[in-house]
C-alpha cells in the first residue's frame, strides 16, 4: 500500500478490524519509511452502480466524490470522519439493496440530506443549499423556517 505522506510502498499492518456493518475491513498501517500512520479500507467489489446525473449523463458511483461533498458541508463542524464514513456506507448499502443498477443522483442526494439533517443541522443546510440548488437568500430562509417549525412541533409533542 502506498504511503499518502511519502509515497513509499513499504508499510506494515498494525491493527485490523471489521467495520460495524461487516462489509469492509479497516486496516491501520504504519509506513516503514517515514513511520507515519494511515488507515485503509478493503471492500468486496460486487455490484456496479451507475448514477444518472441531472443532465442525463451516466457515471460510476464514486464513494470518494460523495465523501468530498459531505466533508465540504461539515467543514469546521463537530462531525467526525467516522460519522461521515458511516453515512456513506449506509447510503451505498441502501443503493445496492435497492435492486436497481442505475440510480438517479437525486435519490443519493435525498438519502444524504436525510442523514445529515439528523447529524448536524448546519452541515445539512450547507449540503441542501447545493443539492436543492438554492438561488437566493429566500431559499435559505424557507429551509431554515421549515427546520424551525419541525423543531417546535417536536418540542410540543
Amino acid at each position: 500500500m502506498k504511503c499518502p505522506y511519502c509515497g513509499s510502498l513499504d508499510s506494515k499492518v498494525i491493527d485490523k478490524r471489521e467495520t460495524d456493518n461487516n462489509e469492509s475491513t479497516r486496516r491501520r498501517r504504519e509506513c516503514l519509511n517515514c513511520q507515519k500512520r494511515f488507515t485503509t479500507y478493503e471492500r468486496l467489489e460486487n455490484i456496479s452502480l451507475v448514477i444518472i446525473k441531472k443532465d442525463g449523463t451516466r457515471e460510476q458511483f464514486d464513494r470518494e466524490k460523495v465523501m468530498k461533498g459531505l466533508l465540504r458541508a461539515c467543514e469546521k463542524r463537530p462531525v467526525t470522519r467516522d460519522q461521515l464514513n458511516k453515512i456513506v456506507n449506509e447510503v451505498e448499502t441502501e443503493l445496492k439493496n435497492s435492486e436497481l443498477t442505475e440510480i438517479p443522483s437525486k435519490k443519493i442526494g435525498e438519502l444524504l440530506v436525510k442523514k445529515l439533517k439528523r447529524l448536524d443541522k448546519v452541515a445539512y443546510i450547507r449540503f441542501a443549499s447545493v443539492y436543492k440548488d438554492f438561488k437566493d437568500i429566500e431559499d435559505f430562509e424557507n429551509e431554515l423556517n421549515r427546520l424551525t417549525r419541525k423543531k417546535q412541533a417536536t418540542k410540543k409533542d
